[in-house]
């Protein structure tokens, strides 16, 4: 493997090991803080809208062409599209607004046994494992060819919306099973999808990719970006934090991506900048 693909799959586990923190939240505490990860959902959200439309769409664009650069944008987040339509909707785990935060959530759920534990295998087996994660890992291959900043942006907020989904994950699978390994294991192996991702695509595309084709591949990246985030990340946020809580942690991390983009951008050496 070249330093490029070394980097990518660096990048990509990060996403994978954050998937483990999530799992770590469910199974240490009688019960995880479902608005904590709400609005961890949210922030990770804004991470990712920002990067999409002020980064990777932006940049694709200015390269590209303004019709050119919205037709690959578009066409990433078709693809997506068509990804989620294999995926079974998993029932969503009550938020704090359906009842208080000590076992109401834990009876609720115990009482949808079967339901519950059919939700988490599934959220696991098939979103994590199979297709869900595997284009986010795509993207950091991508983003890593281009640069290492936008490697290392893809990387962070990938990361961070990874721990609510690895809480997702652990939390009906423990409360079906009583079994925190089972739990925990379920959600570290759905975040190593993304690693897979980068060696599978590695293999694809040749060492060195066509300029303007490497700036579409960056505006469809944001294209999924953005469909992950309206489609999935933002309802979740909504259900288990509240809309005034969830919209205040998704402009918290837009300012702070863009806060990153620029920072990032000026201190890396010049051959590693855009």
């Amino acid at each position: 493997m070249d330093a490029q693909v070394l980097v990518a799959l660096a990048l990509s586990l990060v996403g994978g090991l954050s998937t483990s923190i999530g799992g770590l939240l469910v199974i240490l505490g009688n019960a995880p803080n479902l608005k904590l990860l709400g609005s961890l959902q949210g922030f990770a959200a804004g991470l990712m809208l920002s990067m999409s439309f002020f980064d990777l769409t932006h940049n694709a664009m200015n390269s590209v062409g303004f019709l050119k650069g919205n037709i690959w944008f578009f066409v990433g987040a078709l693809f997506f599209a068509c990804v989620v339509n294999f995926i079974p909707e998993p029932a969503v785990v009550p938020g704090s607004h359906e009842g208080d935060n000590d076992g109401s959530v834990k009876d609720m759920l115990r009482k949808h046994h079967r339901q519950v534990l059919f939700s988490g295998i599934v959220t696991a087996v098939v979103a994590g494992i199979t297709v869900h994660n595997f284009p986010e890992g795509m993207a950091v291959f991508v983003g890593s060819k281009k640069g290492l900043r936008i490697g290392i942006n893809l990387a962070l907020a990938i990361a961070l919306h990874s721990i609510p989904e690895g809480a997702a994950v652990a939390l009906p699978v423990y409360y079906a099973t009583g079994s925190k390994w089972q739990a925990f294991k379920l959600a570290a192996l759905s975040g190593f999808a993304e690693s897979l991702g980068v060696i599978i695509v590695a293999h694809i595309f040749p060492n060195s990719l066509d300029p303007e084709i490497l700036e579409g591949l960056l505006g469809s990246v944001g294209g999924v970006m953005a469909f992950l985030t309206l489609h999935e990340m933002l309802p979740i946020a909504f259900d288990y934090a509240g809309h005034k809580q969830a919209v205040q942690a998704v402009f918290l991390g837009m300012a702070f991506m863009s806060t990153s983009l620029y920072f990032l951008d000026t201190s890396l050496p010049e051959e590693m900048r855009l």
